[in-house]
């Protein structure tokens, strides 16, 4: 791996994986979603921004993915819609950017004889776990619009290995989390709606667990994929191994920021009931014993991290808004 394309690179994991491949010595082509002002997304606010060459373009176009792709050897692909609750109201919005999208990396990864290609997937794809922890042999089940187009790119970019020998590899991160994240994530929900000194919180279903990674933790485990030599054709997970239901974790935040919370449950934020999923847990086996990788940053350093970078980012977080 000399350059790599990272696509999504100005978005929340792909930023501080932008960086990490900088400080690992690895030429990056950052491929951003086109806009008209010229900005470069949470790129603007990396250290080292004057290191990386950044192309604008747009994943659901083939051309300007094939021109952003010349001249590179591998490609992490990371550019999703990945809020779940818009994907209800638009599913033809993440057909068009996750399926069409993956098709043009894959098509594009092709014609130019690429030696690497990750894509990134998600553990919504197993959707409720059916047994736990979930390794990569646990069936796909698609309930959401969201799931089911992510588990149609994986099974895309896995018949373009079959097919057409692509050296197509899936990394499989679960619930990340940390600086940078998406104001309608359930952890900048929470503490959004705390640091504004709310101590009646809203949210959705909270029974439901999750496996929470920090960001620089998944950044790592996809890198590690990445580079690990075969794999290809293959899935692997990443995760903590641990997990958390969102009321425990509202709980855990709230006593990290001292605050006495209660909670209410708005049906705006619930998922459909057939869409919900229950848990999700990670087994990190096959990353773990491939790679030597493991999650260096506890659930609450992590959380800690992410309180002070929502304190410094306040202006970009309205909780008095629920964010679909």
């Amino acid at each position: 791996m000399r350059k790599i394309l990272i696509t999504g690179a100005a978005g929340f994991i792909g930023s501080h994986l932008t960086e990490l491949c900088v400080a690992r010595g690895l030429k990056v082509k950052a491929f951003i979603h086109y806009n008209s002002t010229n900005c470069w997304g949470w790129l603007e606010e990396i250290p080292v921004k004057n290191r990386i060459e950044v192309v604008a373009g747009d994943v659901r176009d083939y051309d300007s993915v094939y021109a952003a792709m010349k001249g590179c050897d591998s490609v992490l692909h990371l550019a999703a819609l990945i809020g779940i609750p818009y994907s209800y109201i638009s599913p033809l919005a993440y057909i068009r950017t996750n399926m069409e999208g993956t098709y043009n990396v894959l098509q594009a990864a092709r014609e130019l004889h690429l030696k690497t290609v990750v894509i990134t997937s998600t553990s919504e794809t197993y959707g409720t776990a059916k047994y736990v922890p979930i390794n990569e042999k646990h069936p796909l089940v698609g309930q959401s619009p969201y799931s089911a187009t992510k588990i149609a790119a994986d099974q895309l970019a896995i018949s373009f290995y079959r097919s057409f020998g692509l050296p197509v590899k899936i990394a499989r991160p679960f619930n990340t989390y940390g600086p940078r994240q998406s104001a309608r994530a359930i952890i900048p929900t929470i503490i959004s709606q705390l640091l504004y000194g709310k101590n009646e919180l809203r949210l959705g279903n909270l029974h439901p667990t999750r496996d929470l990674t920090f960001v620089k933790d998944t950044a790592n485990g996809i890198l590690a994929v990445a580079q690990q030599k075969g794999l290809h054709g293959e899935v692997i997970n990443i995760g903590s191994g641990s997990e958390e239901a969102v009321g425990e974790l509202a709980l855990r935040i709230a006593g990290l920021l001292k605050k006495k919370i209660r909670i209410v449950k708005e049906s705006q934020r619930l998922r459909p009931a057939q869409s919900e999923v229950e848990r999700l847990v990670c087994d990190n086996t096959r990353l773990k014993g491939l790679t030597g990788w493991q999650p260096l940053v506890d659930l609450n350093s992590g959380l800690r991290a992410t309180i002070d970078f929502i304190k410094e980012y306040s202006h970009l977080y309205k909780p008095g808004i629920y964010h679909v």
